[in-house]
């Protein structure tokens, strides 16, 4: 037993060894000949691709499959993500908090982007009014949600202008719905998270060096953003018009997600759970309410119905009740009779009560609040009524339009293109960005107010403004400035720039104080210095 044992041993070992020898020699040759397999020399992909039987008598190839071409918008998008999202990401985790929450959502957020891109580099463009479309976006408006709610629920943080400047720039991402100059969108929106940006830049440039690290990272986005969307899809996102349906390649991009994700997936693996179920807007409380409305309206309109015998439940009144025919009922009524009032039925002669002397307008908390309004009229751009609004209220104007901008609250406005000129009244807290204005920005009773100048603005004009913060670029370095019964008005100059974009500002409050005095018959005023 144990002898035939030992042959059948003998006998494996040869095959074996008969099998490797044909194994060598088909490498040899291959690599001899310099053929390639997926990408991979022939001979080390025949080694790995064959594999003997159980039974030891017949080799079986299984080849590996060919690794798919990253196209090379991918590959562009993917060094931007690696190497400045990477950067920012990094720099958010050293602040930590809610900060490197937010950075962390970014990069989600470029993720679910590389998903819209891959799937356009593959299947061909579905209408954008079709539900396809939207639920190719789905994630990454999601994602892009996330970023701006940390925004809003965290508005007294300490970090409310890091979280703002992010909570700006991240609605660039838009880009791939913008035709025919993305790229153009991305720097618009850089110029809304600059506004943000450069408060923590002046805020921290003496402080702690980590928080401008982290805001220049953030500007280096949109400067490789912009530079990616120029190169790869200056007219819009590339769809591929000779692909498959977007449909199949979402579920292929899906699945291929899926499958990356899992350490070790099985081919026999349980399906996802399904979806939870929609939520039921129709309570049984709000059905009982509607059943009740119902039965009371259809009370109300079986008794118009009865035409003249809807009066018939109607007490007639008797002579000895009416006010107006008995002085003694008058005198003990609950509402005084007016000096001069005759009867009901000559009202016209009835004296007016004469208006308060002095009347003042009601205060705000107590006027109603009128709906937002943002539109067009002629030539004149009217914004009004907006109040803590948490998206930047962006118009696009031309060279002949005005903007009228009132009552409006804690409310970041943006103007692009170049405008006629500008005006603001009753506007506390309002953030304005503008390009660049033929003639002037006329500010009136808004205090806390904030404007960025991109462009050129040749004059601003400020009346009773308590507390006001302008940042002037480049070319607006001629800008004239007027104030009338103003106070805390600071003027940001630029005291270092890369090309076009600011590093950094200079702060020059304007002056408040004015000494006047008679001198040769005349007076002269001059501005109060405060030395030492």
């Amino acid at each position: 037993m144990a002898a035939s044992n030992m042959n059948n041993l003998t006998t494996l070992i040869k095959r074996l060894e008969a099998a490797t020898s044909r194994l060598e020699d088909m490498a040899q040759s291959t690599v001899g000949s310099g053929v390639t397999l997926n990408g991979a020399p022939a001979g080390s992909a025949a080694l790995k691709g064959l594999a003997i039987s159980a039974d030891g008598q017949t080799p079986t190839q299984s080849f590996a499959k060919p690794v798919e071409q990253l196209p090379a918008s991918i590959k562009g998008f993917d060094e931007l993500v690696d190497n400045d999202v990477a950067k920012f990401v990094k720099l958010g985790e050293e602040l930590g908090g809610v900060v490197a929450e937010q950075s962390s959502g970014v990069l989600r957020a470029f993720e679910a982007q590389r998903r819209i891109i891959l799937i356009a580099t593959r299947a061909k463009k579905p209408d954008v009014q079709s539900p396809l479309y939207m639920e190719i976006l789905t994630e990454l408006q999601r994602q892009m949600g996330s970023v701006g709610d940390l925004r809003e629920t965290n508005r007294t943080s300490p970090l409310a202008n890091h979280l703002s400047t992010v909570s700006e720039g991240i609605t660039a991402l838009g880009w791939i719905t913008i035709e025919p100059d993305p790229a153009e969108f991305v720097a618009d929106i850089f110029g809304s998270a600059q506004f943000f940006g450069n408060r923590v830049l002046k805020e921290y440039k003496e402080r702690d060096r980590a928080h401008v690290d982290w805001v220049q990272a953030f500007y280096q986005i949109f400067k490789s953003l912009a530079a990616y969307v120029k190169q790869y899809h200056p007219g819009g996102l590339y769809w591929n018009k000779d692909g498959p349906d977007a449909r199949e390649v979402m579920q292929q991009v899906q699945e291929g997600q899926s499958t990356t994700e899992n350490a070790a997936p099985t081919s026999n693996g349980a399906p996802p759970p399904p979806p939870p179920p929609l939520p039921t807007f129709d309570s049984p409380a709000s059905q009982q309410t509607k059943g009740r409305e119902s039965s009371d309206m259809d009370a109300v309109f079986a008794q118009l119905n009865q035409g003249e015998g809807v009066t018939s439940g109607l007490r007639k009144v008797d002579r000895s009740e009416m006010t107006h025919k008995n002085p003694a009922l008058r005198a003990g009524a609950m509402v005084p009779n007016r000096t001069g009032s005759q009867t009901s039925l000559s009202s016209t002669t009835r004296g007016k009560s004469p208006a308060p002397p002095g009347k003042k307008p009601k205060p705000e908390s107590m006027r109603t609040k009128k709906p937002p309004r943002k539109e067009l009229d002629g030539n004149k751009w009217v914004i009004e009524n907006f109040e803590s609004e948490p998206n930047t209220v962006h118009i696009s104007a031309e060279i002949n339009q005005v903007i009228r901008i009132s009552r409006c609250r804690d409310t970041t406005i943006q103007i692009s293109g170049k405008a006629n000129a500008i005006s603001i009244d009753n506007s506390p807290r309002a953030s304005l960005i503008i390009d660049s204005l033929v003639s002037s920005v006329d500010v009136i009773k808004s205090s806390s107010f904030a404007l960025q100048v991109l462009g050129m603005l040749p004059t601003i004009m400020l009346d009773q403004v308590d507390g006001a913060m302008i940042y002037l670029g480049p070319l607006s370095l001629s800008t004239e400035v007027f104030t009338s019964k103003c106070s805390g008005v600071n003027v940001n100059i630029p005291s270092s720039a890369d090309g076009d974009e600011v590093e950094d500002y200079a702060e020059c409050p304007l002056p408040e104080q004015i000494r006047s005095f008679i001198k040769d018959g005349k007076v002269v005023s001059e501005i109060v210095e405060h030395a030492g």
